[in-house]
């Protein structure tokens, strides 16, 4: 079976667009984990897990369409995630949130550990996927410590 440029292309965007949901289903747990909280503790949790989780999807989202765009390849809306039951509570979507996290950067890594953004990338995609990556590496540490404070 013959690989094309093409076809890694798209299995690239294919990575990088789970990756993307991933990331949407984090900032939708954290929206609905905001809502459940006392003003003091949803700024905190706005400031330290939600800005930078909406800043990597916004930065994936870029390097997706931009990508898909110098190459001749579909662009892609992104649907936000749907809300989940109230009842799961602010730790529970919280804990949501960084397991989508950690699910989006083990399909960054995954992409990067392969040879594709090297074969059939490209500098700025390189250079994206790090930044994503990059904003999305405190997350755990941050929710865990944001936990600790949690009905105190």
């Amino acid at each position: 079976m013959t690989y094309t440029t093409a076809d890694g292309r798209h299995q690239l965007l294919d990575a990088l667009a789970k990756a993307v949901g991933e990331i949407a289903v984090a900032l939708s747990a954290l929206g609905e984990a905001y809502e459940q909280l006392d003003e003091q503790t949803a700024d905190r949790l706005e400031q330290e897990l939600f800005r930078p989780v909406q800043a990597a999807y916004g930065r994936a989202q870029r390097t997706f369409g931009s990508f898909a765009e110098r190459y001749g390849l579909p662009g892609r809306v992104f649907e936000q995630a749907p809300p989940g039951a109230p009842s799961t509570g602010a730790k529970g979507f919280i804990d949501l949130a960084v397991e989508a996290v950690a699910r989006a950067d083990q399909e960054l890594a995954g992409l990067q550990d392969s040879m594709l953004p090297i074969e059939v990338g490209d500098e700025e995609l390189r250079a994206g996927l790090q930044e994503v990556r990059e904003l999305l590496d405190a997350i755990r540490k941050r929710a865990k410590a944001l936990e600790r404070t949690l009905g105190r």
